[in-house]
């Protein structure tokens, strides 16, 4: 069954996290993730959104999103988003019922 990462961002060095945005895609391909909106624009329609950059990317199934983040090409970039952006992060599954 499919999963979603939802990820909210706010980048407090976007020079030095691009280096993480560069190497992300690489580490999702073994795993069968892929991006379903990497940034850009929004509007809230309701509420407050916690961030100012929205990540979500596609996986075949929770396994396979767990797998690619206890990985070791993944866990290897994961300290330089965590030093240079505040991150609200999440796995969505079961989908519409």
């Amino acid at each position: 069954m499919p999963a979603y990462v939802i990820v909210g961002l706010d980048i407090t060095e976007p020079e030095a996290y691009e280096e993480y945005r560069r190497q992300v895609p690489a580490t999702l391909e073994p795993y069968g993730g892929q991006f379903v909106v990497r940034g850009g624009a929004f509007k809230v329609l309701e509420g407050d959104w916690p961030a100012s950059r929205t990540v979500v990317l596609a996986f075949p199934s929770v396994e396979q999103v767990t797998a690619w983040y206890d990985s070791a090409a993944y866990q290897a970039i994961l300290p330089i988003r965590e030093r240079h952006a505040r991150t609200q992060f999440m796995v969505v599954a079961e989908g519409a019922t």
